[in-house]
């Protein structure tokens, strides 16, 4: 994939980056979106938001009447009213609407980067490059993201400027990703307090299917185990809350999740499945109790040892092969240099 970026918009692009405010629009107020525009206001960008809902733009309007005179945001009345003052549009959208924002960027000749907070890389990766191919007037760049946080209420009431605090924020760095937009994106990322990794957009959906993806559907399938058992629904307690928290994310928004993360889960759930027989074939046995020590084992290792502890912070050179391996030993970044020669990255202990 090669993006078409015009030599004098990168270079205007770029110091427009390393000023203090940002001309930035949010498209999608959900909890992410909404709470993306809150922390963005609070850090003294200049943000404009945009919903589909009216009511939800009716909402966001009156919250920001009530912020603080330097910490407020603007509403726009579409995605090209949104994105024509800016320098980066975040798409906050479903998976399913992402076509749709970008083909409304593209014909309002929008020219600035994109980013997003997709829980899936690949497909919007795809999107993107199509999009890119048939712009008359190309965009800057693209660089995919996915903060992973997120709670159980959702939408713009639920939106919270804090909510990335700390919280893992992956941000794509692909063979053809500008790295000065990636190092202006990760500055960004952490001065609102958040870790990001370097990964690909391939290695990023392998990854959620596991910790993310099949979560949601091994929740759901164990809640609806008991849908028939009152007397396993009134002894329910500790455990079945744990292992089903998840179960109550909408139906519609988990089958967006798992189905446009499809192959990845797909090999998730195999692997689970297979393990999970061997549970199976073990309790076959005359002596259960002792042949499923071994199997417990390793899942018990695991998530005693998680989440891993932090070891010292270390300077590292803004180069992508540098920034890539941190990101595959589980290592992040915790600032830029305002230079962006150097990171500040953490590493497992």
């Amino acid at each position: 994939m090669t993006y078409r970026i015009q030599r004098g918009r990168q270079q205007t692009a770029t110091r427009l980056w390393h000023a203090s405010v940002v001309n930035i629009a949010v498209v999608g107020l959900g909890l992410l979106g909404g709470s993306l525009l809150r922390a963005l206001a609070a850090a003294g960008h200049r943000v404009l938001g945009y919903d589909a809902d009216p009511a939800v733009r009716a909402t966001a309007r009156t919250a920001a009447a009530k912020a603080s005179a330097n910490q407020r945001w603007q509403i726009a009345a579409s995605v090209g009213e949104a994105g024509k003052p800016s320098e980066l549009v975040v798409l906050a959208v479903p998976l399913t609407a992402v076509a749709g924002v970008l083909d409304e960027l593209v014909d309002a000749g929008f020219t600035g980067l994109i980013t997003d907070v997709t829980s899936v890389k690949e497909p919007v990766r795809d999107l993107v490059e199509e999009r890119m191919r048939r712009a008359a007037t190309p965009l800057a760049g693209f660089v995919g993201g996915h903060p992973m946080v997120g709670r159980d209420q959702t939408g713009f009431d639920a939106a919270d400027p804090y909510l990335f605090t700390q919280c893992a924020w992956v941000l794509c760095l692909e063979e053809e990703t500008s790295l000065p937009d990636w190092l202006h994106l990760a500055a960004l990322v952490t001065s609102l307090g958040a870790r990001v990794v370097p990964t690909t957009a391939a290695d990023h959906d392998r990854s959620v299917a596991r910790v993310s993806h099949l979560p949601h559907l091994v929740a759901s399938a164990l809640a609806a185990s008991i849908a028939d058992d009152p007397l396993s629904s009134t002894l329910a307690a500790g455990s079945f809350r744990d292992g089903t928290r998840v179960a109550v994310t909408r139906p519609e928004l988990t089958a967006e999740l798992t189905g446009g993360n499809a192959v990845p889960v797909a090999a998730a759930l195999d692997s689970l499945l297979a393990d999970l027989e061997k549970a199976l074939n073990l309790l076959g046995r005359p002596d259960p109790e002792r042949s499923l020590k071994p199997w417990l084992r390793p899942g018990h290792e695991a998530r005693s040892h998680w989440p891993a502890l932090a070891g010292d912070s270390t300077e590292l050179p803004a180069r992508a092969d540098v920034l890539r391996r941190l990101g595959g030993v589980g290592g992040w970044i915790i600032d830029v240099a305002a230079d962006r020669r150097t990171v500040t990255a953490v590493r497992p202990a």
